[in-house]
């Protein structure tokens, strides 16, 4: 069977949620997929950009991802969205790539894969939970099938989070439990995902 394609699709602007996306690819590729790692555009202006050093220099460090399109979407069995939390829901960088997907979801190409979330917030109970639901409500619209990584494994009793992976930028770079976590549940998807398509060929 031809391996299961991953779209990892994230915004991320001082790399919290990059750093979680690439476990995830990881996570995803160990798992045997084929893996797209893609940025959504970056919308601010240059003014708050260059306003906070951090969020520039991560600009520079990630010049070489490819900026997430429609066809990434389309190609892929499986899709894991991550963002940062934004008073509770998904940055508006993601959501202004997700409400370019119209024309896929007319055409009926967004429906029957499989869709997973992560986040990350600057302070614990910061939206996380809120922000991977309100994707949530984007992939019912789509007629997609939610894979969380719920407590299925050891590291979820850790990072605490059954919704999706997720991270308190507050507290630094995302540790080894955090990332963990994120390979945890590409690898969940992956799986799932494999399940699928094999039922449907068979």
């Amino acid at each position: 069977m031809e391996a299961v394609k991953v779209a990892i699709i994230y915004y991320s602007s001082t790399g919290t949620v990059h750093a979680l996306a690439r476990a995830a690819a990881e996570g995803a590729e160990k798992a045997g997929a084929s893996v797209r790692l893609r940025k959504v555009a970056e919308l601010a202006p240059p003014e708050a950009i260059n306003a906070k050093p951090a969020w520039a220099q991560h600009i520079q460090d990630t010049a070489d991802v490819a900026e997430a399109s429609l066809d990434d979407l389309a190609w892929a069995d499986a899709v894991l969205f991550g963002t940062p939390t934004r008073f509770g829901n998904p940055s508006s960088q993601l959501r202004a790539f997700i409400d370019t997907t119209g024309p896929l979801w007319f055409q009926g190409k967004l429906a029957d894969k499989i869709y997973s979330a992560f986040t990350a917030s600057n302070t614990a109970h910061g939206g996380q939970e809120s922000t991977i639901l309100a994707l949530g409500n984007t992939f019912y619209h789509w007629g997609g099938i939610i894979v969380p990584p719920g407590y299925t494994d050891p590291i979820q009793f850790q990072t605490g989070n059954p919704y999706g992976a997720s991270h308190v930028a507050g507290d630094g770079p995302p540790n080894d439990v955090a990332l963990e976590a994120a390979r945890y549940q590409a690898r969940r998807v992956v799986d799932t995902a494999a399940a699928l398509k094999a039922g449907r060929a068979a």
